[in-house]
């Protein structure tokens, strides 16, 4: 078996030819269409097929296969001639399941293949080898943590009958293109047919594109770029510090040092100068004690730089040679004056401390009679996770009804209290393959039981929504853009029967953004905790992990928990951006049928 580097094994599939993988064949898909896939004409062996050419064969929609990603029945791919026992019958899911980094000129992104090999059993009440009734397969990428999904489709034609052998052969999609470095990503492959009863025909893999390094090299990123080359020297009582500089493509122009040691910190700001040296800069730290261990770091000044560390021990200087006779004659003489001028100054310091000392003591009695009169005592405390608890759950429901910038806004709010409030979210969104696999309402009330606290975002899309769908269309069955809506007439009915019930309200809340308004909570929410984001963000902390921000002497205080703070860590900052881009939508007006 001859093999060829992938740039040109994906060439060679574009005149028919196969090349190999290890020791098996590997089969790269045509672009040929959905036409002569059904027409079972030889040259379409294996084809990626896309949405238009499936809107425009068979006249059917396919915005919901490629916008969501979800497996279609498999009659939607075939003609309507197609027997419907082929429905009956599924391979099990693929094997072998690997990525594999294709070449770009895009450094801050990835580009991937998948490949795969095909399983050779069909299962029905028990498993058989019957390779013969696969059709093709469809392959899902998805960004975890994020909305990013792509996934391409790709079908045998129709007149072929696949062998065991093909069970050896190695598939590989098409390039995924434009993933962000430092990501991870999950990436599905499904056997088509799809059976009716979903269990064992897909498999998934979780892999992470590569960093800026491993992709571009040190010397191209400057984020993760840090002095690789640092030289110590003593120089009498000053200690010198050499480091290569960053290359100058990268606009690092300033640099910082700090040294820890003796209860002592030493910050030393450096700045490199064009006019001088471009690869190596010294700068030295001063105010250093002799016999003291320090453990010094140097980096880039620039956000999240990577830090280069090291150690530092300041020496003593040789002795000088011993002194002269005259000299020796001047130092005995001079003795005497200095020891009684050391004697007096140690006197009058002696009574100007003891002075100063009973004025000290005498302000802290009276600012202790005051404090005891107010009874009041303020302290800052910051709260550190043990990690012995299990972070609550929560559940998020909203309305899609605002548009694409609302729900960018609901994505990178679920993230944020996932990283930083330390909480275990749970978004439709993130779950879509579960969700359709135990059907929306099922998911939806399952969620509502387990989570701690259920979370709605309330809008002017939600409130129309709820106004104009009466409330009898709750215990019917909800169609696929209903089920959220039901979920909250769910929710509505449980805060009334546990008002009534005297039970505790806390673990349902709503919240509106800064570029909503506190009016658009519904009615029937009105006896749900609300707040209003960020203003509220640390009241929001405090409910969810049930600790009081204030009490008697003492103020809780979490770091990157307010208005203030939050947008310091990049999940924080994706956040604002996107309540920025809500809010702009909003004063462009009303979208078109709101």
């Amino acid at each position: 078996m001859w093999r060829v580097p992938l740039l040109l094994c994906q060439s060679l599939s574009l005149l028919g030819v196969s090349c190999s993988h290890g020791d098996h064949e590997v089969t790269l898909p045509r672009n040929c269409s959905l036409d002569c896939v059904l027409k079972g004409d030889p040259s379409c062996e294996f084809c990626s097929v896309d949405a238009e050419d499936i809107e425009a064969t068979l006249g059917v929609s396919a915005a919901r296969l490629f916008r969501t990603c979800v497996p279609l029945p498999c009659l939607t791919y075939l003609s309507s001639d197609q027997s419907p026992s082929l429905c009956e019958h599924y391979v099990q899911g693929p094997r072998n399941i690997t990525v594999e980094f294709v070449a770009d000129r895009e450094p801050g992104y990835d580009t991937i293949v998948v490949s795969w090999m095909p399983s050779v059993y069909v299962c029905l009440w028990v498993c058989f080898p019957g390779i013969a009734f696969l059709r093709g397969f469809q392959v899902t990428l998805q960004a975890l943590g994020g909305s990013h999904m792509d996934c391409q489709l790709f079908l045998f034609q129709r007149n072929l009958s696949l062998s065991a052998a093909h069970a050896h052969r190695v598939y590989r999609s098409n390039p995924f293109a434009r993933l962000a470095l430092g990501s991870q990503f999950a990436v599905t492959v499904v056997a088509v047919p799809v059976p009716e009863l979903w269990t064992d025909f897909y498999r998934s893999l979780i892999f992470s594109t590569r960093t800026c390094p491993e992709k571009n090299g040190l010397e191209q990123c400057q984020r993760d770029w840090y002095p690789r080359h640092v030289e110590v020297r003593q120089e009498g009582q000053v200690v010198a510090v050499t480091f290569n500089l960053a290359p100058p493509h990268l606009s690092i122009s300033h640099y910082f040092s700090w040294c820890y040691g003796g209860g002592m910190r030493n910050y030393t700001p450096i700045a490199a100068n064009p006019a001088g040296n471009r690869t190596h800069i010294t700068y030295r730290l001063l105010g250093l004690q002799l016999g003291t261990d320090y453990s010094c770091e140097v980096a880039a000044n620039v956000v999240d730089a990577v830090r280069t560390t090291f150690s530092v021990r300041l020496s003593k200087v040789n002795q000088e040679p011993p002194p002269s006779t005259a000299e020796t004659v001047v130092l005995a003489l001079l003795l005497p004056v200095a020891v009684l001028l050391v004697c007096v100054v140690l006197a009058v310091t002696t009574v100007l401390i003891r002075k100063k000392t009973e004025r000290r003591l005498r302000k802290l009695q009276e600012e202790a009679v005051k404090s005891s009169r107010s009874g009041v005592m303020h302290e800052e405390c910051r709260l550190v996770s043990s990690g012995a608890v299990r972070p609550p759950r929560l559940l998020i429901l909203y309305s899609s009804a605002d548009g694409p910038a609302h729900i960018g806004v609901i994505v990178h709010l679920a993230a944020f209290l996932r990283q930083h409030l330390a909480v275990q979210v749970s978004l439709d969104m993130w779950e879509v393959l579960t969700l359709v696999e135990e059907g929306s309402m099922a998911w939806y009330c399952r969620k509502v039981q387990e989570s701690d606290f259920v979370l709605v975002v309330c809008s002017r899309g939600l409130r129309q929504q709820l106004s104009g769908r009466s409330r009898s269309a709750v215990g019917a069955e909800p169609g696929e853009g209903e089920a959220a809506l039901a979920a909250v007439y769910l929710v509505g009915e449980d805060l009334g029967r546990a008002r009534a019930a005297g039970e505790d309200l806390s673990k349902f809340l709503t919240v509106t953004f800064e570029y909503s308004m506190e009016a658009q909570v519904p009615g029937l929410l009105a006896l749900a905790s609300h707040y209003c984001l960020m203003r509220d963000l640390p009241l929001l902390f405090s409910h969810l992990h049930r600790v009081a921000l204030q009490s008697p002497g003492r103020r809780l205080h979490v770091e990157l928990v307010s208005e203030e703070t939050y947008a310091e860590v990049p999940a924080g900052a994706a956040l604002l951006r996107a309540m920025g881009e809500a809010e702009r939508e909003r004063q462009r007006g009303p979208r078109p049928g709101t």
